[in-house]
């Protein structure tokens, strides 16, 4: 079928000439009807052309498409892949967490891409000016729907395309990889017969043999990683010698380093034919690249690939491998979920791997299928060959997975509560028989009609919603009215709109309600959170633990212990190096419910709660001290510069406004850096209290009521003003400070003297309140 005849406009949309076997069978559902579609194949197939059909049948129509990608790398690379729409006139955007959002761009755009997390949150706040965009989505492109199936984010997927589905009703183009149970997918999202397809090994380009290897284990893991990766050479072996190329999986971005380098020594010992070090051409590529390790490793025909290495050398990777200029490749399972590098001979070394959240896992099942999948390149091999390595006690397991594949199922039943709170907080359920509608636009309910046994709790599914709705009322997360409708509580809103588990959100709740928080508390709280609960702490971790704690913390798991290890050190910028592989990512989870418990102190306690553990948030993301954390609030200053400024007497943004830019050029600054950080500084808060014609005695008895005035000299920031008298509330408002007046009741009572206190906390800002105080004497 010639991509030309069938599509003269969108022919340049696509990197080829001619569809394949696989793709014309698809062509007329996704082309020439509007039902959603539901698309399995293997592995290498081609399933990208059938997203890229739906988006131009969209572009095509005047809509505007959406394509859910599984991973974030992916969405980068799709906004390169597809600067061929870009060519046509068509405007691809990326939403990313990690990209600055553009409304106006968003809202403008033809394409977007995104991933499940990031829709998730783009429909859950569709209703504000900044993501209304997704309200106007006409075909939403799931790519890897099976993702249905992973532990960590299937029930994020689930739940975005049903709540997707009731915003704006878009069409459905879901494809997946192989997978025994196509029809129930299929059924979930209202996908006819005739738009559900399910594309056998016959229609994979390059034939796949898999099997699985075991190997002889012993006491010492570290060993046993050796003894695994020499057990993947000698599979490989025999397909780079005759000049194919392998591709060996491993756990974790350190594994793919240090297997590299020893499996270039061991193929040297070996004598296998490699490397292109009299390439001068090659020679001159390889010094461009920035790792060091990879540089020397290249030349002799071994790479390595992860997500943490620089994108230059990423692509440049992926080009000598493509070109066969490096013939062996270690990776993580990144590289399988959708660069397309296949090789004759894939290799999965670790079928194990550690998590800084959940401790040792298995690797997933799709995961596994999917590194299998990669073996094979069309074009250049008769059959691809993959091997599973593990050990002897787990090869039956891997064999079923690998002859009988792997049934899709929901996870949302183990988190039903969380996103049945989200769904309230919404406002998308608003009485009982919504929640039943609700239910019903779920994967976990048709999964519930095709497997009772596993699902349906004896017949009890809908009864076991109703108790999930009790519980969450019981615990204050929403209310019902007389008329039998659902809402959600400030706590069961906030608990939406940070993704916390429940018991997390009710233990920040109860922190709130102490009369007195201090930094421990905020660090304990925060440690001891349900997301940690599987954090495992290794007996070689244990001694870093407790010389950072010493006993003074009230935690009682040692998972929950080392996270709070790790914050502490965080804070201070000095995590051993016993702790260093796991801090980053509990860190940012951590950083994550920092921000989620400042909110709810702002809401349930007070705003000077919420300053302190925002000022917690700045230390364990910066490593400042405390002294200094304010200075972080400066767009430009992170811990180092913090610190210099610091040492000269600056501490709060206020005092670099003070020192003007000849004073930050005399604290070590250059003049450009001097003049930024003061610009910058100038956008917040300085405080100054006008206290007018304050008296400085009152008669007993006698009452004189006062007003202060709270401006900021600088820019501005939502502040709480309190007002004390000898300690005791007298006034207290929250405001944009710009400015705002508060009364002050200056009366003469028992006491001889009155001390008049004012103290502005900034509950968004990592700076520490400003006080000042006045004395009445009461004659």
């Amino acid at each position: 079928m010639n991509v030309a005849e069938r599509l003269p406009k969108f022919a340049d949309a696509f990197p080829f000439d001619s569809f394949n076997r696989m793709q014309a069978s698809a062509y007329p559902a996704i082309m020439e009807r509007d039902e959603n579609v539901v698309v399995s194949a293997p592995t290498a197939s081609g399933k990208t052309a059938l997203a890229e059909l739906a988006i131009c049948k969209t572009l095509a129509d005047g809509g505007t498409a959406l394509f859910l990608a599984p991973l974030r790398a992916l969405t980068n690379e799709k906004e390169s892949e597809w600067e061929r729409f870009e060519e046509m006139g068509y405007s691809v955007y990326v939403v990313t967490g990690e990209r600055d959002l553009s409304p106006r761009r968003a809202e403008r755009a033809d394409i977007l891409v995104m991933t499940p997390e990031k829709a998730d949150s783009a429909t859950r706040k569709h209703d504000s000016a900044r993501y209304g965009f997704i309200r106007d989505v006409d075909c939403c492109v799931i790519d890897e729907v099976h993702l249905l199936d992973s532990d960590r984010r299937g029930a994020v997927l689930e739940v975005t395309i049903s709540r997707l589905r009731r915003l704006c009703g878009p069409r459905i183009v879901a494809l997946s990889a192989t997978m025994p149970n196509v029809d129930d997918v299929a059924r979930w999202l209202d996908a006819p017969p005739e738009c559900t397809f399910e594309f056998d090994d016959a229609y994979r380009p390059v034939p796949l043999e898999a099997s699985v290897k075991t190997y002889s284990r012993g006491d010492n893991p570290f060993a046993d990683k050796y003894r695994r990766l020499y057990r993947a050479l000698d599979l490989a072996e025999p397909h780079i010698g005759d000049g194919g190329q392998a591709l060996v999986f491993v756990a974790s971005r350190q594994d793919t380093v240090r297997a590299a380098e020893k499996a270039r020594d061991e193929l040297a010992k070996r004598d296998v034919p490699m490397g292109a070090r009299g390439d001068y051409d090659f020679h001159t590529e390889a010094q461009e690249l920035q790792n060091q390790t990879l540089r020397k490793s290249v030349l002799d025909g071994v790479g390595f690939h992860h997500a943490g290495l620089a994108k230059g050398d990423k692509d440049r990777v992926e080009e000598w491998f493509k070109r066969g200029d490096v013939q062996l490749l270690f990776s993580t399972s990144t590289l399988a979920w959708g660069v397309n590098l296949p090789a004759r001979c894939v290799v999965i070394r670790d079928t194990k791997l550690h998590d800084p959240l959940e401790g040792e896992v298995d690797m997933s099942p799709l995961d596994v299928l999917q590194m299998l999948g990669r073996a094979g390149r069309p074009g250049y091999d008769d059959a691809g060959y993959a091997y599973v390595v593990c050990q002897y006690s787990d090869k039956q397991r891997y064999e079923q997975l690998l002859s009988e594949g792997k049934e899709i199922e929901s996870r949302l039943a183990g988190e039903l509560d969380a996103h049945l709170n989200a769904e309230i907080s919404l406002g998308t359920i608003r009485d009982l028989e919504d929640v039943m509608d609700w239910l019903e636009t779920t994967f976990y309910y048709v999964r519930a009609q095709s497997a009772p046994d596993g699902y349906d709790f004896g017949g009890r599914l809908r009864e076991r919603v109703r108790e999930t709705l009790s519980r969450l009322v019981e615990s204050g997360f929403v209310e019902t009215g007389t008329d039998l409708g659902v809402e959600g509580t400030a706590l069961g809103r906030l608990a939406s709109r940070y993704y916390l588990r429940l018991d997390t959100a009710e233990r920040f709740a109860d922190l709130a309600a102490r009369e007195s928080v201090d930094e421990g508390a905020v660090l304990e709280c925060v440690a001891g959170a349900a997301e940690f609960d599987s954090v495992s702490c290794r007996s070689a971790e244990r001694d870093a633990v407790n010389s950072i704690l010493s006993g003074s913390d009230s935690l009682d798991d040692d998972g929950h212990r080392k996270v709070l290890a790790i914050l502490r050190a965080s804070m201070t910028g000095s995590t051993p190096g016993e702790l260093q592989s796991d801090a980053w990512v509990i860190r940012q989870n951590a950083l994550r419910l920092l921000a989620a418990l400042r909110e709810f102190l702002d809401t349930f306690d007070a705003p000077v709660a919420a300053n302190l553990a925002r000022r917690t948030e700045a230390r364990v993301e910066h490593g400042v001290s405390a002294g200094a954390v304010g200075l972080t609030a400066i767009d430009g200053v992170g811990a180092g510069r913090a610190q210099r400024l610091a040492d000269e007497g600056m501490v709060t943004p206020a005092d670099v406004v003070a020192a003007g830019q000849e004073g930050l050029v005399d604290a070590g600054m250059s003049e450009g850096v001097a003049e930024t950080l003061l610009r910058n500084a100038r956008d917040l808060p300085v405080v100054e209290v006008e206290w007018g014609e304050f008296p400085s005695s009152v008669g007993r008895g006698q009452n004189d009521m006062r007003e202060l005035r709270v401006r900021s000299t600088a820019g501005g920031a939502r502040a709480n003003v309190a007002v004390t008298v000898n300690g005791v509330e007298m006034a207290d408002t929250t405001a944009y400070l710009g400015e705002t007046t508060v009364p002050a009741a200056v009366f003469g009572g028992s006491a001889d003297e009155m001390t008049f206190e004012v103290t502005v906390a900034f509950p968004d800002l990592p700076v520490s309140p400003v006080s000042e105080s006045r004395t009445v004497r009461v004659e």
